[in-house]
């Protein structure tokens, strides 16, 4: 959990800073829009991990290789929105699974990934809207 929310803050952050084009000013505020909230989700996991007597890894030393999602690689504003939206889309899975895991072995843990979860789900929905408002069409379906 950490090492993938730490993976989208960085990608949410590159492509805020490297966004170009005629729309890049709103878009590049959302991408960092994004970082903030990733980063808070790292943080609650982090903390969680904590408070039940663990170690976060906040190492970069295999942070890729940790991760439930990839850096991507940048690219145009289509790019970076479609490497967005694939990577929330995997993240929304993946704490779907973490919730089904948890259910009722650990209640706090699973209140957490859900609250994450919702925003993970309005992440993929920003970008679903900002691919179809580029390019016309949706990119996925849902």
């Amino acid at each position: 959990m950490v090492a993938t929310e730490l993976v989208c803050v960085l990608r949410y952050t590159m492509h805020s800073i490297s966004v170009t084009g005629i729309t890049s000013e709103s878009v590049a505020r959302e991408f960092a829009t994004h970082a903030k909230e990733e980063r808070a989700h790292m943080m609650w996991a982090a903390d969680r991990i904590d408070q039940l007597g663990g170690v976060p890894n906040l190492s970069p030393e295999g942070l890729a290789t940790r991760s439930a999602t990839e850096y991507g690689d940048g690219g145009n504003l289509v790019e970076m929105v479609r490497q967005n939206l694939v990577a929330e889309r995997l993240v929304i899975e993946h704490y779907r699974e973490l919730i089904r895991y948890f259910a009722d072995h650990d209640p706090t843990t699973r209140i957490m990934l859900e609250k994450i979860l919702a925003e993970e789900e309005d992440h993929a929905t920003d970008m679903h809207d900002l691919l179809v408002a580029h390019e016309g069409r949706p990119f996925l379906a849902s």
